[in-house]
Parts: structure tokens; C-alpha cells; sequence
């Protein structure tokens, strides 16, 4: 067993035991689960706390259905920041910076689509010089496909 599946679980103060992720005992699991739901900790964070791994893939609801706890209780903490100032303020200063980058882009983008419409207005006109220098003057200018190079 190596260092990384290796756990330190506590059953009380005074009792350590070191075990792999999968192998816990009934009475380990009621007490991990029990923390789960005393805690305002996570699965994530509980897991994480017994295993040393953070993905904990629905183990914990599996062992509360094995035991016989009931599977409804809500073991999330809130993502949600209680003070509706500090949310503000966190996101006034997400939008400022973003806003701000979104502005200096949406500058660019228009830019840039201004000298691709000046860019294909010449090419137009251009075109268009072609066509009636070749009408009045009777002489090809545009190069004419499949022609060889003259030879000097």
C-alpha cells in the first residue's frame, strides 16, 4: 500500500488507524458518515479528509444507503455569499475588469471590419479600373490563365 491510499481516520483522540480508501470497517464508515452530517463540511472535503483523495466519485451516498441513513439530507454547504454587499462588490469588480477587456475587443473587432470593408472597396474599384481600361484602350491588362512566360 503506498503513501497516497494510505488514511489517517480518528476514531477518537487517542486511536489512529491507517487504511486504504476502499477498505473501511462498518463501524469507520458510521463514523465518517456521522461527521458528514454534523459538519457543515462537504462529501468532497470529508473524503478528501479521510482518503487524501479529492475526487470521492458517490461513495459516501453509497455507504449511507449500505448503512441505512437516509440519502435525502442535504450535506452541501452554500456557494452563496451570505452579505448581498460583498457579492456587489465581488462582481463589480469581475464586471469592471471584464467589461473593460470586452470594450478594448469590441474597439479592435470594429477596426479591424473597417479596414476589411475599405480593403474590399478598393479591391472593387480596382477591378473596376481594370475592366474599363481594358474596353477603352482595346488592350488586355489582366495576366490570362495557362499562358507561358515569354521567352528572351
Amino acid at each position: 500500500m503506498d503513501e497516497k491510499s494510505k488514511v489517517i481516520l480518528g476514531l477518537s483522540s487517542s486511536k489512529i488507524i491507517q487504511k486504504s480508501g476502499k477498505y473501511f470497517s462498518d463501524e469507520e464508515m458510521h463514523f465518517i458518515i456521522q461527521e458528514l452530517l454534523s459538519s457543515k463540511c462537504t462529501k468532497r472535503e470529508i473524503w478528501e479528509k479521510y482518503t487524501g483523495q479529492e475526487e470521492e466519485h458517490g461513495q459516501l451516498l453509497r455507504w449511507m444507503k449500505k448503512l441505512g441513513y437516509d440519502t435525502g439530507i442535504k450535506t452541501r454547504r452554500s456557494n452563496f455569499v451570505s452579505n448581498p454587499i460583498q457579492m456587489k462588490n465581488k462582481k463589480g469588480q469581475e464586471n469592471s475588469t471584464e467589461s473593460f477587456e470586452n470594450l478594448q475587443l469590441r474597439k479592435r473587432v470594429e477596426e479591424l471590419e473597417k479596414q476589411l470593408k475599405d480593403a474590399e472597396l478598393k479591391a472593387i474599384a480596382f477591378s473596376t479600373m481594370v475592366d474599363i481600361a481594358e474596353k477603352e484602350f482595346n488592350i488586355p491588362i489582366r495576366k490570362k490563365l495557362n499562358t507561358k512566360p515569354s521567352k528572351k
